[in-house]
């Protein structure tokens, strides 16, 4: 009775082990792959900074009846950004951003006053100083490669303009001194180009026109006709810029 006892559990243990040998030789279910990342996508909002060069241009008209007009040299500009974007369509990208930037651009001048028929009617010297610029736009552009957009855009802006004037009427030999601090409104176009270097990050370079409009202003003098001079000035500028963003989200179906 042991003897059967002991064959049977000596079979037992020998189809046991026949069995976890022919298990350990059966292939093996691969991992299932990872799946692949969700395509980039420019929907999603981001932030960054700027740097750049700004010259701006100033116009003059009065208090004598004539005109001039000054360039600027190129001065610092540098700041702030933030906006949101929309892709659709394929490529399409729609957004808007505010940038503001405060500049350096500033001119001392001399220059001459000419009326309608060429005739000098004062000379003068200017100081003329842009200290900010806030723009609000909105941009479409197309994204031709899943990192790299084209875009064009437009919209409102805001600045700083000062102006210190020193006029002399070559007729008269009265002196016209005086100064005007206002924050202009205008419009502004450009366009530019951004490259996703990684999901989150962007960099850009872009340029864009300003046009801040004219507008009238009196100063109180009294070498003017009643005591008062009124003269109206127009500002532009024009921008070159380069900077980064970074980006929340990035990612989409």
């Amino acid at each position: 009775m042991r003897k059967m006892s002991s064959f049977i559990a000596a079979a037992a243990l020998a189809v046991g082990l026949s069995q976890a040998a022919t298990a350990a030789d059966l292939p093996r279910k691969a991992p299932p792959a990872p799946l692949p990342p969700p395509p980039l996508t420019w929907t999603g909002c981001y932030v960054g900074v700027n740097v750049g060069g700004v010259r701006g241009r100033f116009e003059l008209d009065g208090p004598f009846g004539g005109s001039a007009s000054r360039d600027g040299d190129w001065g610092f500009a540098g700041g702030l950004q933030i906006g949101c974007d929309y892709q659709f369509a394929g490529g399409w990208v729609f957004g808007f951003r505010n940038m503001f930037d405060g500049t350096t651009n500033s001119r001392d001048r001399a220059f001459n006053v000419v009326n309608a028929a060429g005739t000098l009617v004062a000379t003068g010297a200017a100081e003329l100083r842009m200290r900010w610029f806030d723009a609000l736009t909105g941009r479409i552009g197309y994204s031709w490669q899943p990192n790299s957009l084209l875009y064009f855009q437009g919209g409102a802006v805001w600045s700083r303009v000062e102006a210190n004037l020193v006029l002399t009427n070559t007729a008269t030999g009265a002196v016209f001194a005086g100064s005007a601090s206002t924050t202009k409104t205008g419009w502004t176009i450009g366009g530019g180009w951004e490259y996703r270097f990684s999901p989150q990050w962007s960099v850009f370079i872009e340029g864009n026109y300003y046009d801040f409009g004219s507008r009238d202003r009196t100063i109180v003098d009294p070498v003017c006709a009643g005591g008062a001079c009124v003269f109206s000035t127009k500002a532009t500028a024009a921008t070159a810029l380069v900077g980064v963003n970074y980006r929340f989200g990035g990612f989409g179906g």
